[in-house]
């Protein structure tokens, strides 16, 4: 049986071990921001809504764009949701737009929507959603993934993970006193 003193000495490496996995897993897999502006490619990809009727985020151009990418099988993606929904409300007269990128099958996305009662637009990506996600930063392909673009096409945040509201809500904020 081990003692205390290597029972003590394995928690430490691997709590070290630990630290050290979290800091890499961050530094690879953080999203890249060099790019400042939205490129031509974000406004022009042509996807689905769940009916079928193909729309180019260049409609909501002119916005303060919060684009989220996510998928129905995906636990912090479906935690968000409600955030998007209330804040899409809040700031909606203050010329922001909520989009949903559905990385999933149309199916499971339109029984979501309709259960949730989504009220903002849902564009269906399926897998073809990963490269306009790299074109906006996310590296990994995670999921979900957050971009929030202002009016002249300027990235004001890239967040990949679960975003917490107040981090969105400050931005929302910010752009609204733009005005």
């Amino acid at each position: 049986m081990p003692s205390t003193k290597h029972f003590v000495q394995y928690a430490v490496i691997s709590l070290l071990a630990l630290g050290i996995g979290i800091w890499v897993a961050r530094a690879v897999y953080a999203p890249d921001t060099t790019q400042t502006h939205a490129p031509d490619e974000v406004w022009t990809t042509r996807l689905p809504d769940q009916y079928g009727k193909p729309h180019t985020l260049a409609q909501w151009r002119g916005k303060v764009l919060v684009l989220n990418f996510w998928a129905t099988w995906c636990a912090p993606c479906r935690e968000e949701i409600p955030d998007f929904i209330a804040l899409r409300t809040q700031y909606r007269a203050n010329n922001v737009e909520v989009v949903g990128v559905a990385i999933d099958a149309v199916a499971p996305v339109t029984a979501y929507v309709h259960e949730l009662k989504m009220p903002y637009p849902i564009l269906i990506g399926e897998g073809n959603a990963h490269q306009l996600t790299r074109v906006l930063g996310d590296t990994s392909g995670s999921l979900p993934y957050t971009v929030v673009i202002n009016p002249a096409g300027k990235i004001l945040l890239r967040h990949l993970g679960r975003l917490p509201r107040a981090k969105l809500e400050a931005v929302l904020q910010s752009t609204a006193s733009d005005k």
